[in-house]
């Protein structure tokens, strides 16, 4: 009973998707907030893993998937540019990131992780352009009204404790359009 070989919707229990590398990875489908569904659901198309942008390709991708509400996958796009750009970016593009998985978690309801990440990419990405004096707003990006949006988003959602509308409640990265 219970094994390797038992079936669960033609996959089997007790393994792990793995990729062409043999790294672990879900195939599982995922809606627009990146929640698994279940295998065979038409879910939404993922972000590809590894991609090299420019930052300004980065910076309208996640917009654009922002809109849509979508900040599961914008994350992974600042993801991808926290990992693969220069060394001193890092901790803007992984601020940006938590911002966005901030959005993800207070959208899916969960008051507590939505409440800290928003809070802790705010901090990074404040923390980031005081840093980096001279780059206020690199790729126009508009560091401190992200910061503030996402410090006015944190308290509205640990006062209210109500789950919010990704798309309705998407940052304007560079601004106000």
């Amino acid at each position: 009973m219970g094994g390797a070989a038992d079936r669960d919707g033609g996959r089997t229990v007790g393994t792990r998707d793995r990729d062409g590398e043999g790294r672990a990875r879900s195939a599982r489908p995922r809606d627009g907030l990146g929640r698994p569904l279940p295998y065979g659901a038409d879910g939404v198309e993922r972000q590809p893993e590894g991609v090299v942008r420019t930052p300004e390709e980065t910076v309208a991708q996640a917009q654009e998937l922002l809109d849509a509400g979508k900040p599961f996958h914008a994350h992974e796009v600042f993801e991808d540019a926290w990992k693969s750009g220069p060394e001193a970016e890092r901790t803007l593009w992984r601020g940006l990131a938590q911002l966005a998985v901030g959005l993800t978690h207070a959208a899916r309801g969960n008051v507590t992780g939505g409440v800290r990440l928003l809070r802790r990419g705010a901090g990074a990405v404040a923390e980031w352009a005081v840093a980096e004096a001279g780059r206020a707003r690199p790729y126009g990006l508009d560091l401190a009204g992200l910061a503030g949006w996402a410090r006015d988003l944190a308290a509205e959602v640990e006062r209210t404790a109500a789950p919010v509308d990704a798309g309705a409640r998407a940052p304007r990265l560079r601004g106000t359009p």
